[in-house]
């Protein structure tokens, strides 16, 4: 009972020293690896000559051949090669000779057990694992690659909105940046002709300010806001006109010659966007000191320009400066030349005067809505009993109304697309560095679009490599699979077939 019992207990042998215990226990010798060698070569020799048959060709293509692949091989011979079987049962074919060869070196010393146990723990320990790492590498690029594509394409979007945004506040499409404008500073005249021309409602705001100023002080003041009044009564006449008072009868404007377009490439430079582009040490042949010429431009600028990342103002007094240098012939009378012929709301001195005293003008009057709109008490009452007719008939309502269009005003005059129209008409240099700046945008943009294209390349080839990587893995599991099981077999018929477990497989 006790025997019996035995027979039934099962040999549980860990697979990471599976070799270990069939030598230990002498099923196999201990110098097996030398001829496993020599039966290697002798089947490289034999699969050279093999007859036409679809097992055979199967058994010996893309796997290791093996001790049943060799057992397989004899039986398959047997039936090919009967025509060479003698009266003793015996072969005179070449090929069976050698097969049978192989099979009797197989088995000796179990030289076949080891070299399945060898195969089945270099496939556990090493193959195995080394496949489900690189699937599971090509599963993580796959998510990598899959976020970065979103990356890229939230980051492109947000660049062109940046662009169309900028764009937006200079007042262009964006099609084509620097005819655009250009073409915006073509209209400047007429925009601040109109500016111009909306001050001359502003009459009686400028006559209660003059009249609380005469009133306060007591006494004869002089006029209040010069510039204002000028524009509110002539528009946006030339400097000349509001410095000698007479119309001028010839007016000479400046010529300002726009930079020369630069001829855009085909091909687009996907360089550094946070390097400057850089002359590659061309020589235009261009003096500065050419015909002794003044051309009115500092080096210390253009070195501060070329070394912004980003387009300022802070030269900006500077840029707008238009210098008009002496012939060295006296202007005749009646003609307006240089700056004297540019219009008021042109010339940057004049403009910033006009700008002031809009200012100042609506300053006065939010202060006068803000004290009508509360409580009157004696001591106003008292001070505005003997004030003129125009400040005693004024609402809060009136006010804020001219509040509001002084406001208008400056706004027009002050707001960012203005700015950048009167940098350009000081300096058309100027639009090359807008220009450049919007194309950064529209050129960071296009390179996060180009990431996420290499991005989802980068993805599909990821998960070509796994969907290739996959059958290899089922193979060489089914394949293991059968080899623990061929050899839990052949080490229950050498214990009288008490069961047999190779442990730490994990298939």
């Amino acid at each position: 009972m006790q025997v019996a019992d035995h027979q039934h207990v099962p040999i549980d042998i860990q697979t990471s020293k599976l070799l270990d215990w069939l030598v230990d226990r002498r099923h196999c010798n201990l110098k097996w690896q030398s001829l496993v060698l020599t039966i290697r070569e002798k089947i490289n020799a034999a699969i050279q000559d093999m007859p036409e048959n679809q097992e055979i060709a199967q058994l010996l293509s893309g796997s290791y051949i093996h001790y049943f692949h060799c057992l397989r091989i004899v039986d398959l011979l047997k039936g090919t090669e009967a025509s060479t079987k003698n009266i003793f049962g015996r072969y005179s074919s070449q090929r069976m000779k050698d097969w049978q060869e192989i099979v009797a070196l197989y088995e000796k010393d179990n030289t076949y057990l080891v070299e399945l146990s060898s195969l089945l723990v270099r496939n556990v320990n090493y193959e195995i694992p080394s496949l489900k790492k690189q699937i599971a590498k090509c599963q993580q690029l796959q998510q990598e690659y899959s976020r970065k594509e979103e990356e890229g394409q939230a980051g492109a979007a947000e660049m062109r909105e940046q662009f169309y945004q900028s764009c937006k506040q200079y007042g262009i499409t964006g099609d084509n940046v620097r005819r655009e404008l250009l073409a915006l500073v073509q209209d400047l005249p007429s925009q601040l002709a109109d500016i111009g021309s909306g001050a001359q409602s502003l009459e009686e705001a400028i006559d209660l300010y003059q009249a609380c100023v005469d009133f306060v002080c007591e006494s004869p003041a002089e006029q209040v806001l010069p510039m204002l009044r000028f524009v509110q009564k002539r528009g946006n006449s030339t400097v000349y006109e509001w410095r000698t008072g007479t119309e001028p009868s010839v007016v000479e404007r400046p010529h300002l010659e726009a930079p020369p377009e630069q001829v855009e490439e085909d091909a687009i430079d996907w360089g550094d966007f946070g390097t400057e582009a850089t002359s590659e040490g061309i020589d235009y042949s261009i003096s500065a000191d050419a015909a002794g010429i003044d051309w009115g431009i500092s080096l210390d600028l253009d070195s501060k320009e070329a070394g912004s990342d980003r387009i300022d103002s802070a030269d900006e007094a500077a840029a707008l400066q238009i210098t008009v240098l002496e012939a060295g012939t006296e202007v005749p009378e009646g003609v307006a030349r240089g700056s004297d012929a540019l219009t008021l709301l042109e010339y940057p001195e004049t403009r910033n005067q006009f700008i002031d005293e809009l200012m100042e003008l609506e300053i006065f009057l939010s202060q006068r809505a803000v004290e009508m709109s509360e409580e009157a008490d004696i001591l106003s009452v008292s001070q505005f009993q003997l004030a003129p007719a125009i400040l005693q008939g004024q609402t809060k309502g009136k006010m804020v109304t001219m509040v509001s269009v002084l406001q208008d005003l400056i706004g027009r005059l002050t707001n960012l697309r203005m700015q950048h129209l009167f940098m350009i008409l000081a300096s058309p240099r100027y639009v090359d560095r807008v220009t450049e700046f919007l194309q950064q945008k529209l050129k960071q943009s296009q390179l996060l679009a180009l990431k996420k294209e290499l991005m989802i390349q980068k993805q599909q080839e990821a998960l070509q490599e796994q969907a290739a990587l996959e059958p290899k893995l089922d193979l060489l599991l089914e394949k293991t699979k059968e080899l623990q099981k061929l050899i839990e077999a052949d080490i229950s018929k050498r214990y009288n077939g008490r069961p047999v477990n190779l442990m730490g497989t994990s298939l």
